[in-house]
């Protein structure tokens, strides 16, 4: 039930989008979906969560029919189209936030986070998986390139959560479940984790371009990685 159109487009180039005087960081979450430097809290959709027990329920009726029979073809069918409804929906929530982040703005600040290995935390792990923060990296990465947008990566063990936007001063241990803090040193009050993340994934992205492609900062480094607009022909996106 899923009709695809295929068009052949020759020797066709992308324009480099006007530079803007804006520059974000982003901090990716689970609580909200993703929280900007500029204060934007971006909720989680959830996706997978709101179609969960009808897909469970869906699952069931196929455990249950008989094996190669027509009710069960039909049974794998329904499964198959709400995967797909959740996919679907996904994957149009990310083209649309990438795309507003990179017309929005000439400079983007990330972290280089390692999804296979965040994963392996069963608490967290269908959350992860449902936000695919690593599908929203990549559509970032080429849509950089693809409109002349600059992207930096930040180690992802920099320390941006714990690191005080204010003053600098680093906590030695920041539970996730800790959404806010107060700064022993600066006195700074009500610090929020994600606004704070995110204005220090900023701040040290721009050290990058400034400083060059390596900057050692707390014993941390971080590592830029420049994306320069493409003159050739735009290239396929995986989705």
């Amino acid at each position: 039930g899923r009709w695809f159109v295929s068009l052949l487009v020759e020797d066709y180039t992308v324009e480099v989008l006007p530079p803007t005087d804006k520059n974000v960081g982003l901090d990716a979450g689970v609580t909200s979906f993703l929280c900007t430097s500029d204060g934007d809290k971006i909720a989680n959709p959830k996706h997978f969560n709101r179609l969960y027990k009808k897909l469970k329920m869906a699952q069931k009726e196929l455990s249950r029919k008989t094996k190669d029979s027509n009710n069960r073809d039909q049974a794998r069918l329904k499964v198959a189209r709400i995967h797909a409804k959740i996919k679907d929906a996904r994957t149009d929530f990310l083209h649309k936030l990438t795309t507003r982040l990179v017309r929005e703005n000439s400079f983007i600040a990330i972290e280089d986070l390692t999804i296979r290995n965040m994963v392996r935390n069963r608490k967290l792990a269908r959350s992860i998986s449902d936000a695919a923060w690593g599908e929203m990296f990549r559509q970032l990465e080429y849509k950089c390139e693809w409109y002349g947008r600059r992207l930096v990566k930040i180690d992802r063990f920099y320390p941006s959560s714990k690191r005080c936007m204010r003053c600098g001063f680093v906590v030695d241990k920041l539970p996730l479940a800790i959404r806010s803090w107060d700064c022993p040193s600066c006195k700074t009050t009500g610090i929020d984790r994600d606004l704070n993340a995110s204005r220090n994934i900023l701040a040290a992205g721009l050290a990058v371009s400034v400083c060059g492609a390596d900057v050692r900062a707390d014993n941390h480094s971080v590592r830029s990685q420049w994306r320069n607009p493409r003159k050739g022909r735009k290239q396929k996106p995986k989705s």
